[in-house]
């Protein structure tokens, strides 16, 4: 892709745009709040300006105040990443050859002054963080696109099928290595479906449903595909010289410590918590777990029972309208009930006390994960484990969801359960999985991509009615563009624009891959063509998140990450999860792929166990061979990772011995025998001063005289020829 040159000429140089809302301030606090945010700001090294923004809002522009501040402080995070052995290589004690050396990047740019802006004063910072004290009327601090860049990147990306490594450095040069993660696990996802979707057509079309060989390739696609994920996060990670940087992350302003000790090694003191005070803390997400279970499913089973009875059993009039009911109560109960227990979970994190933004975004994302496993995979649970066993069982106490079709009933025999007889729909596991491998995933594309916008517009709309509104009363405040220049409109348009965007989140887009993939290892036996829509899905998710960054969102601060964060471990839960669900479904629907007829008594309960026990044991023995063949493979990462320590050792060894120290040493020359050195060792043989190990030195002059020893020996030694062959 054409590579694209000093960006920030298109935005008059401007690094960040600081959103100052003043709505629910008075005037003089106002004035007096903001000459603190910018003395903050100057303090630290930035150049400002202010131009009037939308809705008693200010727009400061910040910038690097000097080449030589930039410089300061790009020398400084180096050597901070080597200390730390982020970094292999010793930046050069001259900063400006150790910026020469390594280009920067605008990522790597925007990432430091960033921190220039919110990272503490004791460190240096100014101590701004948007919606927070003492600067709580700052609404957002975001960078500005690059646009001329985005065109480019979205023109670039709609005619390839795969990317590449520079794509993914493209990524990562501009949007930070947080971003890129996020593109190079999807890209990998997607190019690895690629032959799983192959056999799975295949396998839809000559094996049919709950093939076993379909299920087994599936269970060895899941396990290479998250071992494969673990080394290539190591090789992106010295790829981007980001590897152990999580060992540096951001200290938490709510961080609340108990005592302060010496450390050991340092000698510095320390804020700390105690872990068994916070591991006590932690102990409560089990009851949370189970909170969230109870709550989330009982929900989802209610609900589940309803559509069961509303859809087989109701025989009344408006049955077509009357089964989309459980929908629209999951579709407006769910994101309720959930939100209810995200707010508990934030709280129980804040609880739980953590020092770092890294631990507590990692525990945050643990518990979110609790409650997207129990929405997304549960109603699948309920229909493959609960109504295909124990239909005929279930069914006859549905009676009690009756009541949500009784005022349209016309008598009780439309509302009256089969006691007997009843015969379960084969073909609803089948159905469930399609809906939410293809329609469901349909829908999120939709409000990702249609919701933002709409959204968008009608908040404009919204805000011109207002103001048409307000100037036919006479209380209409000045138009924010009033005060623009000719040579500014245009460019303060299009900030006022991207300061109403909403802030990019990759978390929420990673949650989604991980979701989609839990599909896969849980439940593609039911369907084997599940690879094949997620390959049509993933291809377009990649370019509609590019399209979604740079157009529907703020451009996003590049932060650095060495992984996809506790998401990896997700993954391999529901690849181990697979392994069980896969091998008992396999099982329960073994007769021709119809499965049990709702009567539990067709099920043997130790062949099921004795199923699960082998496929499990088995999915252990073969992580360990993949992960063993896996580690014995070279990558390009690592070979960078190990050139750069040897660079290392060399450059030492050269600085403290000179160059010759590389190079082997010169052989010792021959020493000649003549008879005066002989006398010379008589001689000095007879001073008293010789010792054993002097004289046991002595015995055999140079290599030629050993040699002529040896051969003695040897012709004393060995045995005779002929008694040699007998």
């Amino acid at each position: 892709m054409a590579q694209h040159i000093n960006p920030l000429h298109a935005n008059f140089d401007v690094d960040y745009v600081i959103t100052y809302r003043f709505t629910d301030t008075s005037k003089a606090e106002a004035r007096e709040d903001f000459a603190r945010l910018v003395q903050a700001l100057a303090r630290v090294g930035l150049q400002i300006e202010v131009r009037n923004g939308d809705n008693c809002a200010l727009l400061v522009f910040a910038k690097i105040g000097s080449d030589k501040v930039l410089s300061h402080h790009v020398y400084r995070s180096r050597v901070r990443d080597w200390l730390q052995g982020v970094r292999a290589a010793q930046p050069d004690k001259e900063v400006q050859n150790s910026l020469s050396s390594q280009q920067l990047t605008e990522a790597e740019r925007y990432r430091i002054v960033y921190q220039m802006i919110t990272n503490p004063r004791e460190e240096g910072g100014a101590g701004i963080i948007p919606k927070e004290e003492p600067f709580k009327n700052v609404e957002s601090i975001f960078p500005l696109h690059d646009h001329k860049f985005n065109k480019e990147w979205i023109k670039h990306w709609s005619t390839m099928t795969f990317l590449k490594a520079e794509d993914l450095d493209d990524i990562r040069n501009r949007f930070g290595e947080k971003v890129a993660f996020y593109f190079a696990f999807t890209q990998s996802y997607f190019a690895f479906l690629v032959p799983l979707g192959g056999f799975g057509f295949a396998a839809w079309v000559l094996l049919g449903h709950f093939s076993p060989i379909y299920a087994i390739l599936n269970g060895l696609w899941c396990i290479t595909f998250v071992e494969y994920w673990k080394r290539q996060e190591v090789d992106l990670g010295f790829r981007w010289d980001v590897k152990g940087v999580s060992a540096i992350s951001e200290k938490r302003k709510d961080f609340q410590h108990e005592k302060e000790v010496k450390d050991p090694v340092t000698g510095e003191i320390v804020r700390i918590f105690p872990e068994t005070k916070r591991l006590a803390r932690q102990a409560l997400q089990i009851p949370f777990a189970i909170l969230a279970s109870l709550a989330l499913g009982t929900l989802i089973a209610t609900c589940f029972g309803i559509e069961i009875f509303l859809s087989e059993v109701y025989k009344g009039p408006l049955q077509s309208v009357l089964v989309f009911l459980p929908t629209g109560l999951l579709t407006a109960l769910v994101p309720t009930l959930t939100a209810l227990l995200t707010g508990i979970a934030t709280r129980l994190n804040d609880f739980e006390n953590y020092e770092t933004k890294e631990g507590y975004e990692s525990a945050m994302t643990q518990k979110v994960f609790i409650l997207n496993f129990i929405t997304s995979y549960l109603p699948v649970f309920l229909t493959a484990f609960v109504y295909v066993p124990f239909g005929s069982l279930i069914v006859p106490y549905l009676d009690v969801f009756s009541l949500t079709a009784r005022p349209f009933a016309e008598n009780e025999t439309q509302l009256a359960t089969p006691q007997a007889g009843f015969a379960i729909n084969p073909s609803r596991l089948r159905q469930q999985v399609i809906y939410f491998t293809v329609t469901a995933q349909i829908i999120n594309f939709a409000m990702e991509t249609i919701v933002p916008y709409v959204k968008r517009r009608g908040f404009r709309k919204y805000q011109e009615v207002k103001t048409e509104r307000a100037a036919k009363k006479g209380g209409a405040s000045p138009g924010s563009t009033i005060q623009d220049s000719p040579e500014e409109a245009e460019f303060l348009t299009r900030v006022r624009n991207e300061a109403e965007l909403d802030v990019y989140d990759v978390t929420t887009d990673l949650r989604e891959m991980v979701i989609q993939f839990g599909y896969l290892a849980l439940f593609s036996a039911v369907w084997p063509l599940v690879p094949v829509s997620f390959i049509v899905n993933n291809w377009i998710e990649l370019r509609s998140d590019a399209v979604k960054i740079c157009v529907e969102m703020q451009r996003p601060t590049p932060l650095r990450a060495d992984s996809i964060g506790p998401w990896l471990d997700s993954l391999s839960f529901l690849s181990w999860l697979g392994s069980i669900t896969s091998a008992a479904l396999v099982y329960l629907f073994s007769n021709d792929g119809l499965g049990p007829d709702g009567t539990p008594g067709t099920i043997k309960g130790w062949a099921l166990l004795l199923t699960v026990f082998f496929s499990e044991h088995t999915y252990l023995l073969v992580r360990m061979g993949v992960r063993l063949a896996i580690s014995k493979i070279d990558s390009p990462g690592v070979q960078k990772e190990r050139a750069e320590r040897f660079m290392v050792r060399k450059r030492y060894l050269q600085e403290n011995f000179g160059d010759e120290v590389t190079e082997l040493p010169p052989l010792p020359t021959d020493e000649k025998i003549t008879r005066k050195s002989l006398e010379e060792d008589a001689r000095m043989s007879t001073l008293n001063t010789m010792g054993p190990q002097d004289r046991f030195w002595k015995h055999q002059q140079g290599w030629q005289e050993s040699a002529k020893v040896a051969a003695g020996l040897i012709e004393r030694m060995a045995p005779v020829e002929g008694k040699k062959s007998q």
